[in-house]
């Protein structure tokens, strides 16, 4: 079935977005089809038509691809053009929830944005973002998803020459604090009234658009999401790796896995990506750069708040303050829950820090220790030497606490997965996919990645960690 397409955000005018063409490639494959999502959108189509029309070579009726317009901080830095340099919103599709849902193609060609670029992403990032995407959506974290991956008859050049792919990328909307910043940097407030209401209409329709203090209202949803968001990375161990304004979400959905890798041995300083020299980015640095990135987002609004800046100013900072004590206490009480309690008191804190310390001193996988400990409550038996006096400590509170075994082991299970796609693997499957230009290692990685908290047949397959692996490991961004 070939659905009509909606076209909201490109209706909002050429300073939102710049109309533009996919370019034409010769031989469009399908590559990764991801069937369960096709059919929340009420897709139906051909293998010739997926790649056609998920290639940009063909176009839905009502699409009106664009490149979409926005600025960003980049490793601190800001940059006010950045834009879609290589990727084309076509449009939205109704999902069978009737949720709106945005179809973006990334490397489809050459946009206004470019600059240098040439518009096009390799076969690897773009099987990363699909396997990771999808390893995220079934792990519970909050993120956009990999419709398709089709690939070109194009050659790349990137470290070594490469085959060419086009990534569709499934989201509740494309709203990135750099959109906002975009037109802040400019002072096109009426610009910016306009994301704050499509904003309030896409994702956060409790708050009335014609009360005084949305902007207030808006700046606090966000917020809580970003904290929800950040605090699901913690708890499986995710390592975004470019947590610039442009890569931030209104929604609180994860957006860009380019240089994304899974911490493995639990050391709060990991950093992976080969950009982030300074570890701006590191595992435990997330939670502070998201409060960073609420601040630019909030100086986005100070003008839309009160024409007096000072008193704008006073009405966000209790807002941006509480950043902090707000994600602090998500953040101990997902720790409690992955050990089994419903609350996080201070004895059960101090226990998860300790825990932590230990897993650090003992280079001890994050992933691994936590699944030991969700199974030890059947065999009583700690899971490292240097865990006894701990683990005592952890039955006495389980028991002062009232916990049931049975439902401390459910609560556990729900928060600690058995598996993660681990980066050997990724790096693995993905040679493969280069290599082969087939599609047969993925589907297999991908077959108990969906059912992560689940023991299936071929999830010790892929359990066991590979620290040596990770000691001089990097992930690129995948321009």
């Amino acid at each position: 079935m070939i659905r009509m397409m909606q076209h909201q955000y490109a209706d909002l005018g050429r300073q939102f977005a710049i109309p533009t063409l996919p370019e034409k490639i010769g031989h469009p494959k399908i590559l990764l089809w991801n069937q369960p999502l096709a059919e929340q959108l009420g897709l139906d189509l051909t293998e010739t038509e997926q790649a056609q029309y998920f290639s940009g070579q063909k176009l839905f009726s009502g699409s009106k691809p664009v490149a979409m317009a926005y600025a960003g901080h980049q490793f601190g830095h800001f940059n006010p053009q950045l834009g879609d340099g290589r990727a084309h919103l076509l449009g939205e599709f109704n999902n069978l929830r009737r949720q709106i849902q945005e179809i973006h193609l990334k490397g489809s060609g050459r946009t206004p944005f470019s600059r240098n670029g040439d518009g096009r992403c390799a076969i690897k990032p773009a099987v990363r973002e699909y396997i990771m995407s999808e390893a995220m959506y079934a792990l519970g974290v909050p993120t956009t998803r990999t419709l398709a991956v089709v690939t070109t008859d194009e050659t790349l050049f990137r470290q070594q020459p490469t085959t060419g792919a086009i990534i569709t990328r499934v989201a509740t909307s494309h709203l990135r604090i750099g959109t906002f910043e975009y037109f802040a940097a400019r002072g096109l407030y009426v610009e910016l009234e306009q994301l704050v209401d499509l904003a309030i209409d896409r994702h956060y329709p409790q708050i009335n658009k014609n009360e005084p203090n949305k902007y207030i209202k808006l700046l606090s949803h966000v917020i809580d999401k970003q904290i929800e968001l950040i605090v699901n990375w913690m708890r499986v161990g995710f390592i975004h790796g470019v947590m610039n304004t442009d890569n931030i979400l209104l929604s609180g959905e994860t957006i860009d896995y380019g240089p994304c890798a899974m911490l493995e041995v639990y050391n709060p300083a990991t950093v992976f990506s080969s950009i982030d020299e300074s570890g701006r980015y590191a595992f435990a640095n997330q939670p502070n750069i998201a409060q960073w990135n609420m601040v630019r987002l909030a100086e986005c609004f100070i003008p839309l708040i009160d024409d007096n800046q000072n008193h704008a100013i006073n009405q966000v900072m209790p807002l941006l303050e509480g950043f902090v004590p707000t994600f602090k206490t998500a953040y101990y009480l997902m720790l409690a829950h992955k050990l089994g309690f419903n609350e996080a008191n201070p004895a059960i804190k101090k226990l998860s820090q300790e825990l932590l310390v230990l897993m650090q001193q003992n280079q001890l996988d994050y992933t691994q220790t936590f699944d030991y400990l969700t199974s030890s409550l059947q065999s009583k038996q700690s899971p490292h030497p240097t865990f006894n006096d701990w683990y005592e400590k952890w039955q006495m509170l389980l028991t002062e606490n009232n916990a049931s075994s049975h439902e401390t082991s459910m609560l556990m299970r729900q928060n600690n997965p058995l598996l993660i796609p681990r980066n050997y693997h990724i790096e693995a499957v993905l040679a493969h996919v280069e290599t082969h230009q087939s599609a047969e290692r993925v589907w297999k990685f991908l077959k108990p990645l969906e059912s992560p908290y689940t023991l299936t047949e071929t999830t010790e397959k892929y359990q066991k960690p590979n620290p040596e692996f990770n000691e001089s490991y990097q992930t690129f961004c995948g321009t």
